[in-house]
């Protein structure tokens, strides 16, 4: 008999993925139940849509001792369901610093999830033109609103003042929030949220991605009535494969995956039907709405979450760009998705550490003293812009924007040799470096091949030795460095390339290589070497054919040199004196994106095996084609 892809032992990553952005689980919780009362309401959206909502009222509240409100929207669930049941101090709210100071804390099943009515759509689209003068249409904004009005009219004894938050898509429902602009309203604080799933999540640039593909039914399926139990569990994948490598592997092409999923399965379909970021997509970007947004807002995000990194930078660049008298503010320490929501003394990832209770203080004294400051009223609290961590130094730093206008746009050129210069002159010796990719063999992004219900944090810290050594990784690195290089801001990669196929993708990773001497640190495992250590700081993919434009694919013409250039994620990091920078090259990442044939086909996920080949591509280093990645570095 066949098994769940996810096996027994891995439910509890899928349980950790859902309960990590939502409210509440069955425990019970002495404080929370000593210090609030708890309601259940059906709350009506403008079209008559009734939507599920508890709310947690302290019991000191009265007539003389108002509450703020703070809103939790979400499609994971609102558990306990019952008056008579209570989620733990640390689900109640965003911490537990927060919870002991008290606001009526509510929880909502967004349209279409769990104990709410309606139909669900993932990333709804937002209301435009004359829609959004149409007082029976709606969005997930006017959800927001219509939630909002009803709460400060029908909840005793809050102040009204309405705060919202939430990590991963609940970060979604909180981003879109913003744009209720109901009076009411006077913070949000975005966590994790998910911006765009052309860019983030599901998709890169362009490619697939693959580890995601067990996770999928979680936001495929209609419900059919109000339910508190999963309507999705039986319809996870099944395989007896624990080597998540060899199962991708051997599944070959996407459309051999097809047999996984019925034609139930909407969000699959809606994969395979629109691979480019046509108006299907577009229209769930939330980027280009952000606009007019009119009370304070605390974008947050992890410098190592493999889900949505994109999301808290760009979400917070158009609060910036779009709403220039907003209060907008952005916080990105040393986390995994959502990981500062938890208290742990050491913040290590993977063989990384990174300091002593870093996630304590974000709690204590950044996002306690944001919602305090604008929903308490309280004075005296001054929060930077931008509160960065920096992940070679380890220790945070404020700014009074993100990135610095001051700081400079420097070029590191991919030279012959394997050599990595910041002086373009130095150029000289072969025109090109090339390997051969081929999607029968591709470079896996960890060592560790063990099957993942989501993609593993542990890429974006992890040793790249292993990828290095390949023969089709090109590796470039600078000499050791003679003083600090602190990089601190937006990466922008400009390969010139060429291939001998007519479709490739591209990845490009921002290394830090260690001393061969450098020590590990002493709270790390014993076994734990450090000499010579490759970590990720940064890194990327995409899908060639969008190089000019993502709506509009275009395939490679065999053997031109042909310019790609695209963006990495922001970084905060200083590279320390003798370390070395590295960037490497490579055309398969996998399986956490999906392989590219290399011969141009209109429609990936309709892609034969047969169509998958081996080709040869070169990245070129000469003075006419130069190649490189530009940082910017900021002044000591």
């Amino acid at each position: 008999m066949n098994q769940y892809l996810l096996k027994p032992q891995m439910w509890w990553l899928l349980s950790a993925f859902v309960l990590l952005s939502c409210t509440g689980h069955s425990q019970q919780n002495t404080f929370v139940k000593d210090n609030y009362n708890k309601f259940e309401y059906n709350i009506p959206m403008r079209d008559g849509t009734k939507l599920y909502t508890a709310v947690y009222v302290p019991k000191d509240a009265s007539t003389s001792n108002k509450y703020p409100i703070l809103i939790k929207r979400t499609c994971y669930n609102s558990a306990p369901y019952g008056v008579d049941k209570f989620p733990s101090i640390n689900r109640l709210g965003p911490s537990k610093f927060i919870v002991n100071d008290k606001y009526i804390f509510v929880h909502q099943d967004v349209r279409g999830r769990w104990m709410s009515e309606g139909k669900f759509d993932n990333m709804r689209p937002q209301l435009t033109g004359k829609d959004k003068k149409d007082p029976k249409k709606f969005d997930e904004s006017t959800d927001t609103y219509d939630t909002i009005d009803w709460l400060v009219k029908n909840v005793k004894f809050n102040s009204g003042k309405v705060g919202q938050w939430g990590i991963s898509y609940p970060g979604f429902y909180t981003a879109v929030g913003t744009l209720a602009n109901h009076p009411a309203l006077k913070a949000s604080s975005p966590q994790a949220p998910v911006s765009d799933f052309y860019f983030e999540d599901f998709h890169h640039r362009g490619a697939f991605t693959l580890a995601y593909f067990p996770i999928i039914p979680v936001f495929a399926y209609q419900k059919t009535s109000n339910t508190t139990k999963s309507w999705y569990s039986d319809k996870f994948p099944r395989t007896d494969e624990q080597d998540g490598y060899d199962f991708y592997l051997k599944a070959g092409a996407l459309k051999n995956l097809n047999k996984y999923y019925g034609e139930d399965n909407f969000f699959w379909k809606q994969f395979k039907e629109h691979p480019n970021f046509d108006e299907f997509w577009q229209k769930r970007s939330l980027l280009p709405h952000l606009k007019n947004v009119k009370h304070a807002v605390m974008t947050v995000g992890g410098w190592y979450d493999a889900q949505n990194l994109y999301g808290p930078l760009n979400i917070y660049k158009s609060i910036e760009k779009n709403s220039p008298d907003a209060y907008n503010t952005i916080v990105m320490g040393p986390w995994t998705h959502g990981a500062w929501s938890r208290v742990r003394k050491e913040e290590i990832i993977n063989d990384i550490y990174f300091g002593d209770y870093i996630s304590e203080f974000y709690q204590s004294n950044i996002e306690f003293n944001f919602f305090g400051k604008f929903l308490k009223d309280r004075k005296n609290i001054n929060l930077p812009e931008a509160y960065m961590f920096d992940s070679g130094t380890k220790k945070w730093n404020k700014f009074d924007k993100w990135p610095l206008p001051s700081a400079q746009k420097v070029k590191m050129y991919l030279q012959a040799g394997g050599k990595l210069s910041t002086n373009s002159n130095d150029n000289a010796g072969n025109e090109y470096t090339e390997y051969v990719s081929d999607p029968a063999n591709p470079v896996p992004y960890i060592e560790d091949h063990r099957m993942e219900v989501i993609p593993s944090d542990r890429y974006m810290t992890d040793d790249q030795r292993f990828a290095g050594r390949r023969p089709d990784v090109l590796v470039f690195q600078t000499d050791a460095l003679t003083e600090d290089m602190t990089l601190g801001g937006e990466i922008t990669v400009k390969l010139k390339v060429s291939t001998t196929g007519t479709d490739a993708d591209f990845v490009v990773k921002l290394i830090d290589v260690y001393p061969n001497d450098e020590k590990a640190h002493p709270k790390l495992a014993k076994h734990i070497k450090m000499g010579g250590y490759q970590q990720m700081v940064r890194s990327d993919i995409i899908r060639g054919r969008f190089r000019e434009s993502y709506s509009k694919p275009k395939p490679f013409k065999t053997n031109k040199v042909t310019e790609v250039s695209f963006p990495l994620q922001d970084v905060m990091h200083t590279f320390k004196k003798g370390h070395k920078i590295m960037i490497q090259v490579q055309s398969t990442w996998f399986p956490l994106f999906d392989r590219n044939p290399q011969k141009y086909v209109p429609n990936i996920f309709e892609a034969d095996d047969k169509d998958f080949i081996k080709a040869t591509h070169r990245v070129y280093h000469s003075k006419k084609d130069q190649s490189y990645v530009e940082v910017q570095v900021l002044k000591k």
